[in-house]
C-alpha cells in the first residue's frame, strides 16, 4: 500500500494533506530520512513528526469510559471519541465501540477496527461474562440474587427469559452483578423488574480483562496476551 493511501487510512489526513506532510518532510524513518509517497518502508520504521505510526488495522484498545459520554460518532454532547487523539476518529476501517455502555454508565469499553475480533466478542458463543457494580435506590429485598440466578426473569416487552445471572451483594445499596448475555439496558432493566432503581452502575470487568487502575478517561492498547487473558484469563470477584 502507498504510504499516501496508509496514512490516510490511519486518520492522519485527507490524501491531500497526506501529500503536503510529505512535501513539509513531516514523514522519515527511524533516522530522520524524509520519505516520500511512493517509497516501500516497514511500517514500524515510519515516523510521523518523529513519532512512531499508529498501529495498522487490528488496532484495538480498552477505554475507562467516564459518565456523560456517549458511544457514537455523530450524537451532539460528549462522545467517547473526544478522549482519544482526533485521527483515530478518522482511521478507515472505523475504530468501534464492541457493544456500547450507555451514556450514564461508566467503566470499561472495548474499540476496535477489527470487523471479525468485534463479532467474536459480542456472540452469544463466546459466552464473555461481563461485571458491573451497581448502586441502587432502594435497599435489596433479598430474593433478588435467587430470581437473577433462576433463568427464569422474563424483562418487560422481552419474549426470552434471561439466561442466569449472578449477584453478589456489598451491602443493602450495592452489588456486584455478573452478566452472560448482553441485552439492551439488561442491568438496569432487570433491577426495574424487581422494583427497584439503578443510580449509578459502572462496568469492571468482560472476560478476563479489567480496568487495572485505568483512570477514567484514560485508554491503552491491548496486546496479544490482554486478548488472549479476554477470552481465557479468569479473574475471582471479590
Amino acid at each position: 500500500m502507498k504510504l499516501v493511501k496508509l496514512l490516510a487510512n490511519l486518520g492522519y489526513g485527507s490524501r491531500k494533506q497526506v501529500q503536503l506532510m510529505f512535501r513539509e518532510g513531516l514523514v522519515t524513518d527511524a533516522d530522520g530520512e524524509v520519505l516520500y509517497a511512493d517509497d516501500l518502508v516497514a511500517h514500524e520504521a515510519i515516523r510521523v513528526e518523529g513519532e512512531p505510526l499508529d498501529p495498522p488495522q487490528g488496532l484495538t484498545l480498552m477505554l475507562h469510559k467516564p459518565r456523560e459520554y456517549t458511544c457514537s460518532t455523530k450524537d451532539k454532547g460528549r462522545l467517547i471519541y473526544d478522549l482519544l487523539p482526533p485521527r483515530f476518529r478518522e482511521r478507515s476501517p472505523l475504530l468501534s465501540s464492541v457493544g456500547r455502555l450507555d451514556r450514564d454508565t461508566s467503566g470499561l469499553l472495548l474499540m476496535t477496527d477489527d470487523g471479525a475480533l468485534l463479532h467474536r466478542i459480542v456472540s452469544p458463543k463466546s459466552r464473555l461474562d461481563k461485571a458491573y457494580e451497581v448502586t441502587l435506590a432502594e435497599d435489596l429485598r433479598g430474593d433478588e440474587a435467587a430470581r437473577f440466578a433462576s433463568g427464569a426473569l422474563l424483562l418487560e416487552s422481552d419474549d426470552k427469559p434471561l439466561l442466569p445471572a449472578e449477584l453478589h451483594v456489598q451491602s443493602p445499596r450495592q452489588a456486584q452483578l455478573v452478566l452472560h448475555e448482553g441485552r439492551y439496558h439488561q442491568a438496569r432493566r432487570m433491577f426495574a423488574a424487581v422494583g427497584n432503581h439503578v443510580q449509578a452502575l459502572h462496568r469492571s470487568r468482560i472476560g478476563g480483562l479489567s480496568l487495572d487502575g485505568l483512570g477514567e478517561g484514560e485508554w491503552r492498547m491491548l496486546d496479544s496476551a490482554d486478548l488472549d487473558t479476554l477470552f481465557t484469563g479468569h479473574l475471582t470477584d471479590a
